[in-house]
């Protein structure tokens, strides 16, 4: 019986080892894509517990606690840390076979090297030993991405953001870049008017305008997308149920425009012109800039309508969606194609049955110009674990070309979450190593360690164009 969460997790053959060890294990980490707070990064802050690195705003662990019998006091409501974590202690060895499992000890061993399982036996003597080290200034939140070796964070941040913090952190010289990602999701949503009204005021002041048309709306996003731009941006990113690609002509965006900021409700036609035209002029200016598009699809929010009222949004309270995607997305990526201003684009799915449909869609616009311009992207939060992660790299190499694949991401506000890129990692190096073994692939360790290391660090360095990174130190074989 092999010990659990041993050197060799994951690794079930001697080739997926030496992959591993050699050329994947210290490559550094690009998160493209996270949720990490900036101002957190900018204060440089530490943390008073393990509870509140670990559990506060985790909606992954607090659907587990839900699901084990934890009522919601422990979970977002007032009880202490320690009780919330005693709770979360008691949940975990109930979650055997979810992710929540191997992420939850292997955060423990590489950040606390606290090898104990968790359970509530073993509670006190965990949250102590974390907790001690956490109110060290060597686990302050800098020195945790330090520890982790990220390279490079791009944060997600509404049009209407300062980047106050990004701006200070370039300005001290922090030598890990914190960049931008430009994330207008709320700029789009006309679905409740007076919830966007609301935000078009916050718009107004961010960009020192008014709003009384469709055209001031674009003047004010254009100067906040140029203003990204000047502090480092090169990254946008979307995160709608599925892509909107209505036929539309300008008169009728203005006049819906008009309708919605008069507070009047739009019809489910009229909200998808709108979206379809605002799609379609930020992913021009994403072109123009040369910048990096993401387009996050699938995702079916805010089911509970109760809790939604009570918590608000990211709470724990979303799902796989099965949005149609095939025609829409192709119509929108060919009407960009055909005036040739598509940008490198990301897909990332939720739906595990589109896995194959964004596997083939990426081909059809990979032009020869960029490799990998168009990319499906890694597997995303439901599916961002074992089974997804396998079925999303599977589809990818039957269907594409893996060896251009840009790679892991977090997705996460935690900054205890940097395991996954280990835990993908050795997932990439088993696959690998399998088939070296069963012959399927010839034995040329060089050729496939280069493989996995452009996997896991080059490539997304190349295709973001941040050729500022440092080279990793012995390229080709990282012993």
């Amino acid at each position: 019986m092999k010990r659990f969460l041993n050197e060799h997790f994951l690794l079930n053959t001697a080739t997926a080892q030496r992959l591993y060890h050699e050329f994947a294990k210290e490559m550094p980490v690009i998160d493209y894509h996270c949720h990490l707070p900036p101002a957190q990064i900018a204060a440089d802050i530490q943390f008073e517990n393990l509870t509140q690195a670990w559990l506060y705003g985790d909606h992954y662990k607090w659907r587990a606690m839900r699901t084990n019998g934890v009522p919601e006091s422990y979970c977002t409501g007032n009880k202490s840390d320690w009780e919330k974590f005693e709770k979360w202690a008691a949940t975990v060895p109930y979650t055997l076979r979810n992710p929540l499992y191997h992420w939850t000890h292997l955060e423990l061993q590489r950040y606390f090297d606290v090898y104990d399982i968790l359970n509530p036996a073993s509670a006190a003597a965990v949250y102590a030993a974390g907790t001690e080290k956490l109110q060290t200034p060597d686990f302050s939140v800098r020195n945790l991405l330090r520890k982790m070796k990220v390279a490079l964070v791009c944060t997600t941040d509404d049009p209407v953001d300062t980047l106050e913090y990004h701006r200070q952190l370039k300005e001290e010289g922090f030598e890990i870049p914190i960049l931008p990602a430009f994330r207008p999701d709320y700029a789009m949503n006309v679905s409740d008017p007076v919830k966007y009204n609301q935000y078009l005021s916050r718009l107004e002041a961010a960009a020192d305008t008014s709003i009384s048309s469709y055209q001031d709306l674009l003047q004010a996003l254009k100067s906040r997308h140029d203003f990204f731009a000047t502090m480092g941006c090169s990254v946008s990113d979307h995160g709608i149920e599925e892509i909107y690609a209505e036929e539309f002509t300008e008169a009728e965006v203005a006049a819906i425009f008009k309708k919605v900021r008069g507070g009047a409700r739009l019809s489910p036609v009229e909200e998808r012109k709108f979206k379809s035209a605002m799609l379609l002029q930020l992913a021009e200016w994403d072109w123009e800039k040369g910048w990096v598009q993401q387009y996050h699809l699938g995702a079916l929010r805010n089911n509970n309508s109760r809790m939604m009222r009570l918590l608000g949004p990211d709470t724990g309270w979303d799902s796989i969606g099965d949005f149609p995607q095939a025609a829409a997305l192709a119509k929108f990526l060919d009407r960009l194609d055909s005036q040739d201003k598509l940008a490198r684009t990301i897909l990332y799915n939720l739906n595990p049955a589109d896995n194959e449909l964004l596997a083939t869609m990426i081909g059809n616009f990979n032009d020869g110009s960029v490799a990998g311009k168009v990319q499906f992207g890694s597997a995303w939060w439901f599916l961002d674990q074992k089974d997804g992660m396998i079925r999303q790299l599977n589809a990818l190499s039957n269907m594409s070309l893996l060896s251009r694949f840009v790679g892991m991401l977090t997705d996460s506000r935690s900054f205890l979450s940097y395991p996954r890129h280990e835990y993908f990692r050795r997932i990439v190096c088993d696959l690998f190593g399998q088939e070296i073994e069963q012959g399927e692939l010839p034995g040329d360790i060089a050729w496939v360690g280069k493989v996995i290391q452009d996997i896991c660090y080059f490539n997304a360095q190349q295709y973001f164009n941040w050729q500022f990174l440092e080279q990793p130190a012995d390229v080709g074989s990282m012993k």
